[in-house]
């Protein structure tokens, strides 16, 4: 890719994003283009993310004490901007992109010395990510300095590099699904109408053990509320005790995971592990992972606030009705049939299936 959109060759680019996990999984194939055309890779993350930014060689991860600077007291904000300014301050960039909307992250590209500096903004289209595309492709718009008719279409997720050996040893024959129930939550905020309801995922979780499959469940530490609902039922529960790297390591060496719009879906995308995603108040038609063997069940067909999530807030919704209308049974559906073309090794495009419509939508 050309990198040159911008005025002259861009050899160091600075890249600023603490986190989400979803959202730095999407911005890594732009980083990628400008690694691949000789650019020198920096990126500002937080600790929680600063492993898996490690499973790519190609990146110089720059770690920031996140929490002080976004909820710390006073001092400790300053305390966390002074030692990130101590660590950037003295290099040149040539780029520096700040990929989030709000204006405060401008207080830390201050001292920063590039020469171009790019945050996004709700008001320049330029600068946005726009409704109705992959967050991928928008992410490599805006790193990339490209114009609307020139931006990348279908870019895939990159998959992770420098990967351990899995933490859990499979028997021969079995299927292994894990499925990721909690999840949709971080520092600043709890998307808990993103969550199919736990409940569902038990169901799930009964009728794949009948079946003989084995079920791992996965999460991080502050997923931990969920596990109690599996009581009784003989799934491994590995939640709260993998780093990201051996959570990655675990999925590239199982056939599907099933979760919604969190973390751990953007992380399957950049292995090689079927997957299972429920979708309702986020549009999946730009943050389903853009390759093969995704499927999204998108519920809320037929209501008129879906999606409702504008990148920043959700409509005020007191039943999460768009969710909770994708049933246990759809999902079985095509956790047998991602399994079935795994085993016939015959990849499916990624697609979005709605669960009062038998067509299938590609993205």
């Amino acid at each position: 890719m050309d990198t040159k959109i911008w005025q002259g060759t861009i050899r160091r680019v600075l890249i600023i994003k603490f986190g989400a996990i979803g959202d730095v999984v999407m911005a890594i194939p732009a980083a990628y283009a400008l690694h691949l055309a000789g650019a020198e890779v920096h990126w500002v993350g937080g600790a929680a993310v600063a492993p898996l930014l490690g499973c790519y060689p190609w990146i110089r991860t720059i770690v920031v004490d996140d929490r002080a600077i976004l909820k710390g007291s006073a001092t400790e904000r300053v305390r966390g901007l002074l030692g990130l300014w101590r660590t950037v301050g003295w290099t040149k960039y040539d780029l520096c992109v700040t990929l989030y909307y709000d204006a405060r992250y401008r207080i830390v590209m201050l001292p920063i010395r590039a020469r171009r500096k790019v945050i996004l903004s709700q008001t320049d289209r330029a600068r946005m990510l726009l409704p109705g595309r992959h967050h991928t492709d928008e992410y490599a718009r805006i790193l990339l300095g490209w114009q609307d008719g020139e931006r990348p279409v279908g870019l895939t997720p990159v998959r992770a590099e420098r990967l351990p050996v899995s933490p859990l040893v499979r028997t021969e024959g079995k299927a292994r699904v894990v499925l990721a129930p909690a999840g949709a939550k971080n520092m600043m905020r709890d998307d808990a109408l993103r969550r199919w309801p736990v409940e569902n995922y038990v169901a799930l979780a009964s009728f794949l053990l009948k079946r003989g499959v084995e079920v791992i469940l996965a999460g991080g530490p502050g997923d931990m509320w969920a596990v109690a609902a599996f009581a009784g039922l003989a799934v491994t529960n590995m939640t709260g005790k993998l780093t990201l790297p051996e959570m990655l390591a675990l999925l590239e060496d199982s056939d599907v995971i099933v979760t919604h719009d969190t973390g751990p879906l953007h992380m399957a995308g950049i292995t090689g592990v079927g997957i299972v995603s429920i979708f309702g108040p986020t549009d999946p038609r730009g943050r389903l992972p853009q390759r093969a063997d995704t499927v999204a069940l998108w519920g809320g067909e037929g209501f008129a606030c879906r999606p409702c999530y504008d990148g920043r807030d959700y409509a005020p919704c007191l039943h999460n009705g768009c969710v909770r209308q994708v049933s246990v049974e759809m999902v079985i559906r095509e956790v047998e049939a991602v399994m079935e073309q795994r085993r016939s090794e015959r990849p499916m495009p990624p697609r979005v299936v709605t669960p009062m419509s038998t067509v299938v939508a590609k993205l």
